[in-house]
C-alpha cells in the first residue's frame, strides 16, 4: 500500500502571490494575470497596498497586512510566496520570518545571482518604474550592490502614470515604446551592462521586446518566479533503467 502526506486543503498550486490592491488592466505576462505562469498559482490581495502605498511611499506601514494575506496563501497550501512589486524587498526579512516558508518578494533578489553569470567587466543594469522612489534601502534589503546601475520610465510615460496613479485604460502599445526607449536610455549610459534585470512585475510582457533591441539578457519577476517554483515542486523523471545501461 502506498501512503501518501497530507495536511493541506489545496494542492498542485504551490507558489503564492501576494496582489497589490489596483485595477489598471493586467494582460498575460503580468503576474497578476494567471494566464502567464506555465503552473498553477493562487492570489491574494492586500487591501489599501496601492502602487502608490509601495512605490511611491513606505510599505511597512501595510506589512502587518502582507502578513495576513502570505498566512492565508500558506493556509491554502502554498510552499512558497512572491509579490507583484518588486519595492517589496523592503519586506523580505519581515515576510520571511512570519510566514514560515520560502518568500522571493522581489524581482530585484535576482540581481547578484545574474550578476555571477557574467564575465569580467560586465555588470547588472536594472530598470525600474520609479527611479526617484528606489532607494539604496531597497537594494540593500536584495543584496545589489549599491553602484549597481539604475534607470526608469519617466513619470509622465503611458507605462509610469498608467501603473502608478492606477488608471483603468492602458495603452500597451504606447507602453512597449516608454520601455524600450527606457532600455535604450540605459545600456547608452552604462554600456558595460551585460545583463538587464526588470524590477517591475508590469514589465514582463516587453522583456522580449527589450532583449531584441538591447541584445542582452532580460530576467524579471518571471524567469525568478519560475525558478522559484522550480525548487517548490521540482520535475519529476521516471526512473527507465533500461537506458541506463551500458551499450
Amino acid at each position: 500500500m502506498t501512503t501518501f502526506l497530507g495536511g493541506k486543503t489545496i494542492y498542485g498550486a504551490s507558489l503564492g502571490i501576494l496582489m497589490l490592491d489596483t485595477r489598471f488592466p493586467r494582460i498575460p505576462g503580468d503576474t497578476g494575470n494567471a494566464q502567464t505562469w506555465p503552473f498553477p498559482v493562487q492570489y491574494r490581495i492586500v487591501r489599501d497596498a496601492s502602487p502608490e502605498n509601495v512605490v511611491l511611499k513606505d510599505p511597512g506601514a501595510l506589512l502587518d497586512r502582507f502578513i495576513v494575506a502570505g498566512r492565508e496563501l500558506v493556509d491554502s497550501g502554498c510552499d512558497g510566496i512572491t509579490t507583484t512589486c518588486g519595492f517589496l524587498s523592503l519586506l523580505q526579512s519581515e515576510l520571511s520570518a512570519a510566514l514560515d516558508v520560502p518568500v522571493a518578494t522581489s524581482s530585484l533578489m535576482q540581481v547578484p545571482m545574474v550578476a555571477a553569470t557574467l564575465p569580467p567587466g560586465k555588470r547588472v543594469g536594472i530598470l525600474t518604474i520609479s527611479p526617484d522612489t528606489l532607494t539604496p534601502a531597497h537594494l540593500k534589503a536584495a543584496n545589489v550592490a549599491p553602484d549597481t546601475p539604475v534607470m526608469g520610465t519617466a513619470p509622465d510615460t503611458q507605462f509610469a502614470r498608467a501603473i502608478l496613479r492606477d488608471l483603468p485604460e492602458m495603452d500597451f502599445a504606447q507602453c512597449r515604446e516608454d520601455l524600450c526607449t527606457a532600455a535604450l536610455n540605459l545600456t547608452g549610459a552604462h554600456p558595460d551592462l551585460g545583463a538587464i534585470v526588470l524590477e517591475c512585475t508590469n514589465m514582463v510582457p516587453y522583456a522580449d521586446d527589450i532583449r531584441r533591441l538591447t541584445g542582452l539578457p532580460v530576467y524579471s519577476i518571471y524567469s525568478f518566479a519560475c525558478w522559484f517554483q522550480a525548487g517548490l515542486i521540482p520535475r519529476s523523471f521516471p526512473l527507465n533503467l533500461t537506458d541506463a545501461r551500458p551499450r
